[in-house]
């Protein structure tokens, strides 16, 4: 492999999606240098010590001004603050992505920061993570064998779109592209309804006047379960925000399947609730098969 593809990334927001991605591009020499930037000094320093990233600024337009690729890994609600701090900062060759796990939220702030157009944008979504959150918690590792997918426009500059393909494939990632709203309502389904349920039946639980017991008896089944509950709160509640529509939509069809099974449970259908459990379980097995394969 070529090593120092990228000559500066500059990352904002170097947490686990950041940091892993850094620490990757460091470990197969994929990048010469690495400049962090945020508002906290001392996660920054943390990205320091652990030699994640080798500097960083809190200022944004000195953060980006030898960058070759800038990598925005922050809540979706940050988005477009931090695009319009660093437009007019922006070297010339360098290209600009993303993160984000929904989209058409960061493809709008693209275009109100940018009405001219940006083809040196390329929006993209790394399919890992771990219910930690922090540097401390970036691996190397991450995203080695997992999918990264990215949603590019018409406009797209294809060496830009080049550019961001080859750097998450050195990261260890299989690369995707997919038109941007079906990527926001595969990832409504796959991974925001999930999360929004882990989150929902904790704190149902939480405020239960059994709590205290509730807790103490949980096996591993609950605590596999609710497991993605762990994951930062600011980050789901922009993802939230950012495609409420796909999510609102795949609420309604798991409130419209919860409430037939519980009227199969009320109505004491037994052959219908083991069909139910039966396909979910065929479904699962097959899913872990395809799992296996990527």
């Amino acid at each position: 492999m070529n090593t120092h593809k990228i000559q500066q990334l500059t990352i904002f927001g170097v947490g686990l999606i950041g940091g892993s991605l850094a620490k990757a591009l460091r470990k197969v020499g994929y990048c010469h240098k690495i400049v962090g930037c945020s508002r906290h000094e001392e996660h920054l320093q943390r990205a320091v010590e652990l030699d994640v990233i080798d500097a960083y600024y809190l200022d944004p337009i000195e953060a980006v001004k030898n960058a070759d690729i800038i990598l925005l890994a922050v809540p979706l609600g940050a988005m477009e603050t931090i695009l319009a701090k660093i437009k007019n900062a922006i070297p010339p060759h360098c290209i600009i992505t993303d993160a984000g796990s929904a989209k058409e939220s960061v493809i709008h702030a693209v275009e109100r920061v940018f009405p001219e157009g940006c083809p040196h944008f390329v929006a993209g979504h790394p399919i890992a993570g771990r219910e930690q959150s922090g540097v401390d918690a970036a691996i190397s590792d991450l995203y080695q064998g997992r999918r990264t997918i990215l949603t590019p426009l018409a406009s797209t500059d294809r060496n830009a779109l080049r550019a961001i393909h080859d750097m998450w494939q050195a990261a260890g990632a299989q690369i995707e592209i997919m038109p941007v709203q079906q990527h926001d309502q595969v990832l409504a389904a796959t991974s925001h309804l999930p999360h929004l349920l882990a989150y929902n039946l904790v704190n149902t639980l939480a405020k239960s006047e059994h709590s205290e017991d509730i807790f103490r008896y949980a096996a591993g089944g609950f605590k596999d379960f609710t497991r993605i509950a762990s994951s930062d709160p600011t980050m789901w509640r922009d993802i939230c925000m950012a495609n409420r529509s796909a999510i609102l939509e795949m609420i309604k069809h798991y409130q419209d399947s919860l409430n037939e099974l519980a009227q199969l449970i009320e109505s004491d259908n037994t052959d219908a609730v083991f069909d139910i459990f039966s396909e979910a379980k065929a479904s699962r097995e097959q899913f872990l098969k395809i799992f296996k394969q990527v």
